[in-house]
């Protein structure tokens, strides 16, 4: 004799507000990566050669860390299109959803780290003018948008599973 197993419950598709919430992430790391590779390149973005060579080891071994920063931000900021895909899922909802709320309460602790270094004396006297600390804003603002918007994803991933499993 024969059973026939129900296929496994398929949850709801992801909302289009989580799926485009998603993709922004992955487009805020953009801004602030680019800045980093074209400080490796040698462009000019606001910090003297000797703050360069002393503070960040450019040219040098810093040139490897702040690219592989760049690199390591951008694969990182793509993790949240797991939370929105139907095709590819490397760990079960549950611990998916347990992996993307942690990563959202870090990324909440971090954006407000970030504010306390970004607003401290120090911080601010390595930039040579205003207006390499207004190319610099703009190039990491984007940044602080990623906790609200992973939380968001993260929330949308949890009730759709959640659902699923009271199915």
């Amino acid at each position: 004799m024969t059973t026939v197993s129900a296929p496994p419950p398929v949850s709801a598709p992801a909302p289009v507000w989580a799926r485009r919430a998603a993709h922004a992430i992955a487009l805020c790391a953009v801004p602030s990566g680019l800045w980093r590779i074209a400080m490796a390149s040698g462009v000019y973005v606001g910090y003297s050669d000797q703050v360069l060579r002393d503070v960040f080891d450019i040219p040098g071994w810093g040139i490897a860390y702040v690219v592989g920063l760049s690199v390591l931000a951008e694969l990182a900021a793509l993790f949240p299109l797991l939370l929105v895909s139907d095709r590819w899922r490397p760990l079960r909802p549950r611990a998916l959803s347990a992996v993307a709320w942690t990563a959202s309460g870090l990324l909440v602790l971090v954006a407000l780290w970030q504010l306390v270094v970004a607003f401290t004396v120090e911080s601010q006297t390595y930039m040579s003018s205003g207006m390499a600390q207004t190319v610099w804003g703009f190039a990491f603002a984007p940044l602080f948008a990623i906790p609200a918007l992973m939380t968001a994803v993260t929330w949308s991933y949890a009730k759709r599973h959640r659902a699923r499993g009271q199915a």
